[in-house]
């Protein structure tokens, strides 16, 4: 093979993994969370911060706590809690206890279950789930409860319960395994291994073609064996 086919060759493998991984690397990270205690991540022990994106996943060991902080809002998640940050605008409850404190309107999700504020106005509310039993209080704001039932009003100061419990054994499952092995979190591809790895990859097989070709013919000795 030529050098300058080789050289093509190359050129196409990098035009095709670099700015895929560059596109990787640019992605944002939705929060910053910030650890008091003992706490995992993705099913890996937490930091004291960290950033977090849609899809990850936290759990709080008993007598810890942790901050979930994005733009407008901040998530209290209280201690043996078990959360799924789904982006700056949902969090979803698998087990424990979360507070919210918003001014950008940002939900809790508990299986068929959804509390969110009426506005976009500073508010605050404590939503705890226990084997399927979701208790609602409204701190600081109205809030909206979206159920299958349909959608009531929690007005400041007052407080509801409902009924999740047809969810409960999932929930469960899901709580055994999240200690044992990552979740599919949001920001695994956009991690500096993956990244500069797939980078090196790439580049060791662009080193392996260029080694392992021959050296071009010269005019003089067309067959590349000439004395």
């Amino acid at each position: 093979m030529s050098r300058s086919r080789l050289g093509s060759a190359v050129f196409c493998l990098l035009a095709i993994v670099l700015p895929t991984q560059v596109m990787l690397a640019q992605e944002v990270p939705s929060a910053m969370l910030y650890t008091h205690g003992s706490a995992w991540l993705n099913g890996s022990p937490a930091p004291k911060s960290a950033a977090v994106f849609s899809g990850d996943l936290l759990q709080t060991q008993p007598e810890s706590s942790a901050s979930i902080q994005s733009n407008g809002s901040n998530v209290m998640v209280l201690a043996s809690s078990l959360v799924k940050f789904e982006g700056p605008t949902v969090v979803e409850i698998e087990h424990g206890a979360v507070r919210v404190t918003t001014s950008r309107e940002m939900a809790a999700h508990v299986g068929d279950v959804t509390v969110r504020p009426v506005s976009n106005s500073q508010t605050e509310f404590q939503v705890t789930d226990v084997d399927g039993r979701v208790q609602i209080a409204a701190n600081k704001g109205d809030l909206a409860v979206q159920d299958d039932k349909g959608t009531t009003t929690v007005t400041q100061g007052q407080q509801t319960t409902r009924d999740d419990t047809g969810d409960a054994e999932k929930k469960k499952k899901r709580r055994r395994a999240a200690g044992a092995a990552p979740a599919a979190g949001g920001g695994i591809m956009s991690s500096p291994a993956v990244v500069y790895g797939s980078l090196a990859a790439a580049g060791g097989v662009a080193v392996w073609v260029i080694t392992r070709s021959e050296p071009p013919a010269s005019p003089s000795c067309p067959s590349g064996v000439c004395p």
